[in-house]
């Protein structure tokens, strides 16, 4: 099925490609470099409603759906994969598990600050044993006191970690139950014991803030659990489907952008008396890659589509996430090819995409995991 946008997607989809355009393109490589994301950028996003657009209307949000967000992602990872990240974190992980499972009480707390910007969100479930084993590894433990819980234990590649306002923490509360002994909560910064272990240096994504983040003695009231005690992983679960979702979408960005600088770059170069672009090893690999981005689109919008009408779409979200991380994977490193032993320098920017590209087939359910997760539903 060959999905369409309506006017209000269209205007959201030209919204972000030009504010990637204008203001993220020239920077991009710069924030590389640094390792870091400026505050003006951070204030910029909300600006534009970036942060805040899934979170309801009621909560100073935008109110719109999946694919909005992920036409989002997809128009700034065009131009710079770690800002996308930032903001299908943000939106997909932290926000969406308040959103989705907090109270009232919660949401008017935290939602406003989360939609302005003016506190990013993290989410935290991976620690350094765990892997995708996330639930079955899960070392830090929340044990019940007479004022509330007492947290202790470690996460690991946090996006946010040091830098967030709020993070909904993964903890072990009941370890006979397994992963329905699991609770979620909310962390504050500046809460004593929250402790940041290691930053974390990484071949792509680098602007993109990654920390190890420590609890030690860490003392909340049962005010900030998020959602039922013990329902934290099952809610967990949910939460991902939405975030590969996102990160299927990062990844169609990145390749298209690759793809942009060669399709570009075959015109411009010249080799044997005529630009490369009329080469038959150049035209397929071009073609390849137009393809196979077109592919991952569908996939996409299919997915988002679905969890926009409330339908079933696990399915749909793992498979959107595996294909198009690989695919982005290969188009980048075709771009970088095209490029030949310039693609290879910092020069050109493919080289940073394809170092982006590598981690959507790795993060939040690496492509093993989501085959996994394919194959149970097709052989049920």
């Amino acid at each position: 099925m060959n999905f369409q946008l309506d006017a209000l997607h269209r205007s959201v989809q030209v919204t972000a490609r030009e504010f990637a355009q204008r203001e993220v393109r020239p920077l991009a490589v710069e924030w590389d470099k640094a390792e870091r994301m400026p505050a003006s950028m951070i204030t910029r996003v909300g600006e534009l409603g970036f942060w805040g657009i899934r979170i309801p209307e009621a909560y100073g949000g935008a109110g719109l759906g999946i694919l909005a967000y992920a036409l989002v992602v997809e128009e700034i990872a065009r131009e710079d994969g770690s800002l996308a990240l930032s903001v299908a974190a943000h939106n997909g992980l932290g926000s969406s598990h308040i959103a989705s499972f907090g109270t009232d009480a919660q949401c008017e707390r935290y939602l406003p600050k989360l939609a302005s910007g003016e506190w990013l969100g993290a989410w935290a479930l991976t620690e350094p044993g765990s892997g995708s084993d996330a639930a079955g590894s899960m070392r830090t433990r929340a044990v019940r006191t007479e004022s509330g819980w007492l947290i202790n234990g470690s996460k690991q590649f946090i996006t946010h970690g040091e830098s967030a306002g709020v993070c909904v923490v993964m903890a072990v509360s009941e370890p006979e139950k397994r992963q329905r002994g699991i609770t979620a909560f909310a962390i504050e910064k500046g809460t004593r014991g929250v402790g940041v272990s290691q930053h974390i240096e990484k071949l792509g994504m680098r602007a993109c803030e990654t920390v190890e983040l420590s609890f030690t003695d860490v003392e909340i009231p049962d005010s900030q659990r998020i959602g039922q005690e013990g329902n934290g992983f099952l809610d967990t679960l949910r939460i991902l489907d939405t975030g590969r979702i996102s990160i299927a979408a990062l990844a169609l960005g990145l390749g298209e952008g690759a793809l942009d600088r060669a399709i570009a770059y075959s015109k411009e170069r010249s080799q044997f008396g005529q630009t490369i672009q009329h080469y038959q090893a150049i035209q397929w690999m071009i073609a390849d890659s137009r393809m196979e981005l077109d592919a991952a689109r569908q996939l996409v919008w299919r997915a988002a589509n679905l969890a926009d009408e409330n339908k079933p779409y696990s399915l749909e979200a793992s498979m959107a996430k595996l294909y198009s991380s690989e695919a982005a994977s290969r188009v980048c490193s075709r771009a970088l090819q095209i490029h030949g032993g310039y693609g290879y320098t910092r020069d050109y920017v493919v080289e940073r995409h394809l170092r982006d590209a590598k981690l959507c087939e790795i993060g939040e359910g690496t492509s093993e995991v989501q085959r996994m997760v394919i194959a149970r539903r097709v052989l049920l």
